[in-house]
Order: structure tokens, then C-alpha cells, then sequence
């Protein structure tokens, strides 16, 4: 591939820069670092979106913005690229960008695009901290010195507060998705945040909507803002059917095999994260007998144009690849688009998807997602402006019916052959050999045509999680956020300032946490703290009791250990939970006194505690 080098050079000031038309606007007219276009070039981006175009000179002239926009219009790029454009790399390590994001998903995604941005700036350290995770990692990265943090609110307030977390050196200040962090009760961390950093900082304020919350927040901190509106356009066409299949990570190899086999298709892309997975997947594809090919940036330029070729005249159906080596990719044939990896971003999601649905015909786009990633099908939603279908995976039986017709026909074709005479004699042969019928040597004949490969398969195991993806998108429809907005079933179930009547429903029990209204707490606060570090659907949270200095909380029974140690330590507003079970041994502590110390049995609704909170002593193990 023939690689130029922009010339990065420009004369052009960031005034000048946003009075050009948005339509004719490319990269290099934006007066952005030699370092930072260097590495847009080399991602292959030549244009900036809409939100882009109005955005980043605004920034690079250090004003603040107020940017009402969807996700999916590259608003990351937006504050991303003039961040890193006017980092002053000789005044040390110490943090000159914070991004505040809602949720850890989306603080790790936007980190990640922070590298990839400054990957020509080799002394750029980038740290994500974000709930979920382990103190240990984050307090390195910190004390060893970053110039940009990316985190949510909660935990960044925590670092903050043990002081591993300086801003005096603070620059810029971006609130990403402000909307969705008010919704899960991190406004007042965020003005913690606003009211503890420098006074002349630069802040960036992107959000969805703009409820009067955000609106008096950007009316008390931001000055002189320029205010951008973006328009969200339908992203996907209206030809391409959108569906989620939820799946175990370690299942996913037999669960795209499965689906290729009873989806009618044509040409199929599937979408992995890495290069080496788009080998191993189409390795594992080919073994059973499918044809299929990896596309990577390893590949040699010629080996990839001949593979593409081959998907284009149809003697490849499946192609297996990165999105930076799909990119551009044309083929009219592509009948499905597989999301076997999450991608990094909606963006990248409505590229990979757009390789389907073309010419006027219709195409289907299916992801893999597992339980825990349930809240990006949400995120998705918005950037698609569609409806994604949570589809069952296909059943044993369906795919054994398949598989016996396909077999049948190819002992019919086989039949119709003038060369199976030999076979017939050993048939002969075997059955008066062994005295046996001679429909039970044909079938074992058929069974050793098979080799390895069994004929029939039974049901994959569900997708590990507290509740169904399905009973999670219910919630999703009924207007929780991500499990994290349970304002009407605090109402349902007693909510805040009202003690729930009786004791805890079935299957669920009572504890104690030492956080209440003295310290400005809000069931949205605990909801997302607790379904963030203990890795639980907030749908399973039950009642919460907001009291004068502590609260109680309905949790599923049987909390693992490590669960109940980790939020033994979890911070809310300022304090530590130190849960406490209230449950006595044959029913409720009324009296709100000490109950059995928590058990260490699994919740019913998951069998062992989240990844992010096994023990040292497993850990070591594994």
C-alpha cells in the first residue's frame, strides 16, 4: 500500500478554521499538533464529522464549549485531538486533561482513543480510572505521572480525596455524556470535581439533552461557551436488520459456527478486535469445512486485494477481519456483518455494519455481546438511531434438522453416482461377515464418513448473568438506564425516606450501609455504586432506605464473599459502605441490630463472583 504524508504545515488559525464550510473542511486545514495529524492520517481519517468541524477550533482557542450531540458523531475525536494538540509536554507528567465519563465501558473506550490519537507523542501517558477495578493499578499509573485522566466520577472523586489525584495542573475539563451521569446520581461528584480545579481550566460540556440539571451546570461554571447543536441523522439504513445474540466469550467460536449455519447468507464479514483473532477465527471457521480467510494489516498488500477479490466473485464467502482492514470495503454480495468483537466505538459499530444493506438490497448485522456488556446495546441503539433485536441463539434442534437434510442430500446426490459399486460390495461383505442388518452397516458407514465432526449438538450453555438479557431489556423499555436508573421502583418498593414495609421479598435480604441523609445520599448513588463495583443488574437491587446516618438495601441472598468484601470498602458521597447483613438467622432483624455475618454462597442468579472482584488467593491460581 502507497502511504502520503500529509503536509501538516498550515497558516490557517483556528478562527479562520471554523468559518470554512464543513463540507470541504479536511483534517490538515485544522491547526492541529504535527504529532496529533500525524496520527489521524495514519488511523485514515481525511474529513471531520460535523461535530468535529465545529468543535475543535473552538477548543484549540481554549474556549469553552457547550455541545449538545448524539453518540456516534465523533465528539471523542472532537475534544480529544485538541486536548493532545496543546498538552505542554515539557512541563512534566502531571494531569493537564480530565474526561469524566458516566460508566467504566465508556472512560476505558475513551482512553483508548486518546492513545490511538497520540500515538505519535511517545512520551504521552494516558490513565483510566474508573469503578469495578482494582485500586492498585490506577495508584501506579498516577504516582508514575499521566497527562491526561480519563475516569467516572465516583472513583475520580475518591482519588481525589486520598489525594493520589492533583489538578492544579488541570487545563481542560471534559464531561462526556453529562446527562447520563446525572441520571445515575454523579452530579453532585461531578461539581465536586468543577468546584476543586483550577478557576481559568477550559471545559468541554457534551450531553444528549439538556435537562435544566446540566443546563445551570453549564450556566455556573462554563464562560463565554460557544454552543454546538448537531442533528442526529439516522446512521443505519432502513434495509439492515439489526440483532444481538448474548453468548459466554469462550462460546463464541461455536455460537458464529452455529449461526452460519442456519442463516441463509451470502458473503459474510465477521468483525474481530484483533489480528490475531481474525486468524484464529477463520481457521476455526475453515476446520469445519466453511470457506473463509482472515484480512489483517499483517497480510501483504497483494494477498489482501486477491482475498477481497475472491469475496467479490464468490469463491470466498466469509471474510474475517479488523475494522482497520475492512475499511473502504466495498463488496455488494454482504449479505451479514458479524460483531463477533465489540467494537471500540459506535462509530466503528455504524461503519462495520454499513458493509451490509447495499445496492438496495436488504442485509443482516448481528453482535455478540456477553451478559456484562448488556449496556452497550443501549449506547448502540442511540448511535443507529434503530432497534436492536435480542434474538435467541439457534436451538440443537434446528440446527440438527439442518444438518440431517444437508447429509441426506448428499447420500441422494451420492446415489445418483456411477462409481459407489465398490462400496456397495464392502456394505455386502460386512453384513454377512458380521451377521448384522445391512441398514445398520450402512449406517456405520455414514457415522465413519463423518470422521470427528458428531452429526447432531446440543444447546449451548446461557450466557452467565443475574437475570435474562431479554428481562434486561424489558427494563431498558420501561426507561432504566443501564440498570441504573431506578427512580420508579424506589416509588414500587418503598424508596427513599420511607422504611420499607415488612421483610425483604423472597429471595432477597436486608443490609445495613453506613451512608445516609446526613451525607447528601440518594438511592441513585447507591444503585450505581453498588451495581458498578459488585458487577450486578441494578433490576436485582430491591428496596433502599434512605435513614439520618445510615440506610438499609434488599440485595439478591446468598452475596459471594468477595462481593461482600469488595463493598465492604466501596465508597459513596464521601464514605465507606461497610455492608453489614441484617438478616437474622430465621427471618428479619427488625430492629435494624447486627444480624449473621454474610454468607459466602454464590447469588442464585450467577454462580461466582465477577472477574473484577475474585480474590487475591484465586487470582494467583488462575
Amino acid at each position: 500500500m502507497t502511504t502520503t504524508v500529509l503536509d501538516v504545515s498550515t497558516d490557517i488559525s483556528a478562527s479562520e478554521t471554523a468559518s470554512l464550510s464543513p463540507d470541504t473542511l479536511v483534517f490538515r486545514d485544522l491547526p492541529l499538533s504535527d504529532d496529533v495529524q500525524l496520527a489521524v492520517q495514519m488511523a485514515g481519517y481525511m474529513s471531520p464529522t460535523d461535530v468535529q468541524a465545529q468543535i475543535i477550533p473552538h477548543m484549540l482557542d481554549g474556549r469553552d464549549v457547550l455541545a449538545q450531540s448524539q453518540t456516534g458523531t465523533g465528539k471523542t475525536a472532537a475534544f480529544a485531538l485538541p486536548i493532545l494538540s496543546r498538552l505542554d509536554m515539557s512541563a512534566g507528567a502531571a494531569p493537564q486533561g480530565l474526561v469524566l465519563a458516566p460508566t467504566r465501558e465508556l472512560a476505558t473506550q475513551v482512553a483508548e482513543s486518546f492513545k490511538s490519537y497520540g500515538a505519535c507523542m511517545p512520551k504521552l501517558r494516558i490513565a483510566a480510572i474508573y469503578g469495578g477495578a482494582d485500586y492498585d493499578p490506577q495508584l501506579r499509573a498516577l504516582r508514575k505521572g499521566v497527562h491526561v485522566v480519563v475516569g467516572t466520577p465516583g472513583r475520580v472523586l475518591d482519588h481525589i480525596k486520598r489525594g493520589t489525584l492533583s489538578l492544579d495542573s488541570l487545563r481542560c475539563l471534559v464531561l462526556d455524556e453529562a446527562d447520563e451521569m446525572l441520571n445515575m446520581g454523579f452530579l453532585e461528584d461531578v461539581e465536586f470535581v468543577l468546584e476543586n480545579s483550577p478557576a481559568d481550566k477550559q471545559i468541554a460540556l457534551f450531553s444528549a439533552t439538556m435537562p435544566p440539571q446540566i443546563r445551570r451546570i453549564a450556566e455556573q461554571h462554563l464562560k463565554d461557551a460557544s454552543t454546538v447543536t448537531i442533528g442526529h441523522k439516522a446512521q443505519t439504513s432502513e434495509s439492515i436488520e439489526q440483532r444481538c445474540v448474548f453468548v459466554n466469550d469462550g462460546d463464541k467460536p461455536e455460537m458464529l459456527a452455529r449461526m452460519l449455519e442456519v442463516e441463509d447468507t451470502d458473503g459474510v464479514i465477521v468483525f474481530t478486535k484483533t489480528k490475531d483473532s481474525t486468524v484464529a477465527v477463520a481457521e476455526r471457521l475453515c476446520a469445519l469445512g466453511l470457506s473463509a480467510a482472515a484480512l489483517n494489516g499483517d497480510l501483504p498488500q497483494a494477498r489482501r486485494q486477491r482475498t477481497v477479490d475472491q469475496l467479490k466473485s464468490g469463491q470466498l464467502n466469509i471474510l474475517v477481519a479488523t475494522d482497520v482492514a475492512a475499511r473502504g470495503l466495498d463488496v455488494q454480495r454482504i449479505s451479514h456483518v458479524f460483531n463477533y468483537d465489540l467494537p471500540h466505538d459506535s462509530e466503528s459499530y455504524v461503519h462495520r455494519i454499513g458493509r451490509t444493506g447495499r445496492a438496495g438490497r436488504s442485509g443482516v448485522a448481528v453482535i455478540f455481546l456477553t451478559f456484562r456488556q448488556r449496556g452497550k446495546l443501549r449506547l448502540i441503539e442511540r448511535a443507529t438511531n434503530g432497534s436492536i433485536k435480542v434474538v435467541e441463539p439457534p436451538r440443537s434442534r434446528e440446527i440438527n434438522l439442518k444438518r440431517i437434510e444437508r447429509f441426506k442430500a448428499q447420500v441422494v446426490k451420492a446415489l445418483a453416482g456411477d462409481d459407489i459399486g465398490v462400496y456397495k460390495k464392502m456394505v455386502e461383505e460386512v453384513a454377512a461377515e458380521t451377521e448384522q442388518p445391512i441398514e445398520m452397516v450402512a449406517a456405520a458407514f455414514a457415522k465413519l464418513a463423518r470422521g470427528d465432526q458428531p452429526l447432531l449438538v446440543s444447546d449451548l450453555p446461557k450466557s452467565a448473568s443475574f437475570d435474562s438479557p431479554r428481562g434486561d431489556r424489558d427494563a431498558r423499555q420501561r426507561g432504566d438506564r443501564d440498570g441504573r436508573d431506578f427512580r420508579d421502583d424506589d416509588r414500587r418498593e418503598g424508596g427513599a425516606g420511607r422504611r420499607p414495609s415488612g421483610p425483604p421479598r423472597q429471595g432477597m435480604e436486608r443490609y445495613q450501609i453506613e451512608v445516609g441523609r446526613v451525607d447528601g445520599v440518594r438511592p441513585a448513588n447507591i444503585v450505581g455504586a453498588i451495581a458498578n463495583e459488585a458487577g450486578i443488574s441494578g433490576s436485582d437491587i430491591g428496596s433502599i432506605d434512605i435513614r439520618g446516618s445510615y440506610s438499609t438495601i434488599d440485595l439478591p441472598e446468598g452475596m459471594p464473599k468477595d462481593v461482600y468484601q469488595l463493598l465492604q470498602k466501596t465508597w459513596v458521597s464521601g464514605k465507606q459502605l461497610r455492608i453489614k447483613l441484617l438478616n437474622a438467622s430465621n427471618g428479619y432483624n427488625a430492629a435494624g441490630h447486627d444480624g449473621a455475618e454474610a454468607s459466602g454462597r454464590p447469588f442464585k442468579k450467577f454462580k461466582s463472583a465477577p472477574p473484577h472482584v475474585k480474590s487475591k488467593k484465586s487470582r494467583k491460581k488462575s
